[in-house]
């Protein structure tokens, strides 16, 4: 028997799910987040969760983690002391850029300041040119005399990014051994080894927030680690990254900038799973936590993917999966702006003290208390009842702002529900019709605590005429921490023109060292061959421009190099991608590779078919309340238990159906059929 249990953090609530590798079942649990010590939810969670599994932690295989621990580092400026060694002439190119405003028509909006502040950046005496080779030689007086200094400045954490290392890295790893060697237990990040690839600016700002990360992370992961293993002392534990595959915990103290998007990058890989069983190929992601929500554009099952990301204002230049996130959860504060309009988040209640209604401080309305006025949440509580609301908390923080607007206590919920749905829709938008997709074609796939409560409001305002509510919608981070693979990226900057004339050879030379290095990772994490994968893919642009399209070429399976295009279909390939993304191509202009890319991936375990659940007897309603809708009247409605509807079962709205870690509502005139795989199918009827 071997057990794997995946755990999301998020920012009310710590989820897991435990599969049985033998038999394919899970076992769902959440207990309420620890901010101030994220472990000590995840040890006693997990002690919970094998005693409910009934099953001996000598069973447990492996606990995969999601973690905001980096993310909420970055976003309070919490990080470590770092001191930036780069070639000389290059001091300020953190503070350079882009040259770009951070809002177009804001004439007073500055970019935040960078982690490194200019007096702990230090210029070193070295050039390597755009070919690799070597300008002006480094020497070892002028690597003592610059370490001499980086010690000088106290600091915690060394990043070093020297023009050009991603083509020649021997100057970054002479001075990362000078550094290791003058200051042993200090952390040191080279651009050469966090994201060895070409603009100078993204490189930078990458290692530096590297650096700026790890000793934080390397405390709290090796404080996880001991916990962990200590209540259970077999199991591997493996950390989500932002690019939707799993690491090692030596991996990720040593690169802590790729878990900036752990949890998030899990939940859409879960969905992934379920957008397959329930054959719905293009969805949109929607994931509604307590503190924020997440979406995501899948075509043919395909997440889209970003190598470019801001958090907390600064670039980040990794492989990630293409999540967007509005301040908009289940805590979201309702307050009044300067120019006292009413506005919902970004501002938070998290879980500490949370919303009113959690009677643990919090006084301030929230969506979640604006949801209980409404009769939209059971007023015995969440968690099948194990965490109780107050009701007269949540009126008595609405209250004021009703008073204050003038509009009765539901016309204000109700109108608190409206704007958080509105700015929901609103980032759905940016990332379908803003890139040419239209929403009508799509699911909306919900999850999260909050996800299928507010889901149907969100897609009838974008005309979408289908919400789909996985069977455990709460706990999908989780989830997908148990279907992901161990993965790595690997990339090599090398410009190549594609011409139907032109030799392929350096193209296959630079495929082949990546290959190579995908080789020594596969026998660096023990994975079998018959469970090695690779997929490659080449960034392509038009000489010229300043941005590339990822162009997907064939993978290859058990660990082999999948065979290359020949250049014509290559360039055929790339055309057929910008026509796609931007409505044209034009065949005369000459193409070039930028970058090769390739992703190496390990299956962790048996992946068992998934079983369809039999039909029974349809359920029946357990009550009814009275649930608003709308602001001027409420409605009677019965409330259904999720694990008592069976497969094929169908009902009209309005409705409200609970379960232990989500709330679906249902709207009038709407009609949900559960599927053969307990998946919510909802069609929006408004």
């Amino acid at each position: 028997m071997a057990i794997w249990v995946g755990v999301d953090v998020g920012g009310t609530f710590t989820d897991f799910i435990a599969y049985d590798d033998d038999t394919g079942e899970n076992v769902t649990f959440k207990t309420s987040s620890t901010p101030k010590d994220p472990a000590n939810a995840i040890v006693d969670g997990l002690k919970t969760m094998m005693e409910r599994f009934g099953t001996s932690a000598d069973s447990v295989a492996q606990v995969g983690h999601g973690t905001t621990v980096g993310t909420n580092t970055l976003i309070q400026r919490k990080g470590a002391r770092v001191a930036l060694i780069t070639t000389k002439g290059f001091r300020d190119v953190l503070e350079i850029g882009r040259q770009t405003r951070p809002g177009f028509f804001d004439m007073y909006s500055d970019w935040p300041p960078a982690v490194v502040p200019r007096t702990r950046r230090f210029e070193i005496d070295e050039r390597v040119g755009a070919d690799g080779k070597v300008r002006v030689p480094l020497t070892d007086a002028e690597i003592e005399r610059v370490v001499k200094l980086a010690l000088e400045s106290d600091v915690d954490a060394f990043a070093v990014s020297l023009l050009f290392a991603y083509l020649t890295p021997d100057h970054e790893r002479r001075i990362g051994a000078a550094l290791a060697q003058a200051a042993p237990g200090k952390f040191i990040s080279l651009s050469s080894d966090v994201q060895p690839e070409f603009r100078e600016y993204e490189r930078t700002s990458t290692t530096t927030q590297n650096a700026y990360l790890q000793p934080m992370m390397q405390r709290y992961l090796t404080n996880l680690a001991d916990r962990v293993g200590a209540a259970i002392p077999q199991a591997d534990i493996v950390i989500s990254q932002s690019s939707g595959g799993l690491m090692s915990i030596d991996k990720a103290q040593r690169f802590p900038i790729r878990t900036a998007l752990s949890g998030p990058a899990a939940g859409v890989l879960g969905a992934l799973e379920i957008a397959r069983l329930a054959n719905r190929p293009h969805v949109v992601t929607f994931d509604m936590g307590g503190t924020s929500a997440d979406v995501a554009l899948v075509r043919d099952l395909m997440p889209a993917q970003s190598y470019d990301k801001l958090i907390g204002g600064l670039p980040v230049r990794l492989p990630s999966v293409d999540i967007s996130t509005i301040g908009a959860g289940g805590g979201s504060i309702a307050h009044f702006d300067r120019d006292d309009r009413l506005k919902v988040g970004p501002i938070s209640a998290g879980a500490d003290p949370g919303p009113a209604c959690y009677g643990l401080g919090g006084e301030r309305a929230t969506v979640t208390d604006a949801n209980l006025v409404l009769g939209r949440l059971s007023p015995d509580g969440l968690l099948d009842g194990s965490m109780k609301l107050d009701h007269d908390a949540a009126v008595r923080a609405v209250q004021p702002i009703a008073d204050r607007l003038g509009l009765t206590l539901e016309h204000t919920a109700h109108g608190i529900i409206e704007i958080v749905v509105s700015n929901m829709a609103r980032i759905i938008r940016a990332i379908s019709v803003n890139r040419g997709y239209d929403p009508r074609d799509l699911s909306l796939l919900a999850f999260g605590g909050g996800g299928p409560l507010h889901t149907s409001a969100v897609a009838a305002s974008l005309d979408m005429r289908e919400v789909i509510v996985p069977p455990a919608p709460g706990i999908l981070c989780a989830a997908g921490l148990n279907v992901s693979d161990l993965k790595e990226d690997f990339v090599r900057t090398s410009r190549v023109l594609v011409r139907e004339d032109a030799s392929i050879a350096e193209l296959e030379a630079n495929l082949r060292a990546l290959h190579a290095r995908a080789g020594q990772w596969f026998e660096d994490e023990r994975i079998p061959t018959e469970r090695r994968y690779v997929q490659v893919s080449l960034d392509m642009h038009y000489v010229g421009q300043n941005f590339e399209l990822s162009v997907p070429i064939t993978g290859g399976t058990r660990g082999e190099l999948p065979p290359l295009p020949a250049m014509a279909e290559l360039q055929k390939m790339f055309f057929a991608e910008h026509e796609r993304t931007y409505g044209f191509y034009n065949p005369r202009d000459p193409v070039q590779i930028l970058n090769c890319r390739m992703k190496a991936g390990g299956r962790r375990h048996r992946q068992h078919a998934a079983r369809k659940a039999k039909a029974g007897t349809p359920g029946q309603p357990i009550g009814q309340r009275k649930v608003w809708f709308a602001p001027d009247a409420p409605l009677d409605t019965p409330i259904y238990r999720r694990e008592q509807l069976s497969v094929g079962q169908e009902m009209h709205g309005p409705a409200v159906i609970e379960q232990m870690d989500t709330t679906t509502l249902v709207f009038p005139r709407d009609v949900v059929r559960v599927d053969d795989h307990l998946n919510l199918l909802i069609e929006i009827n408004r």
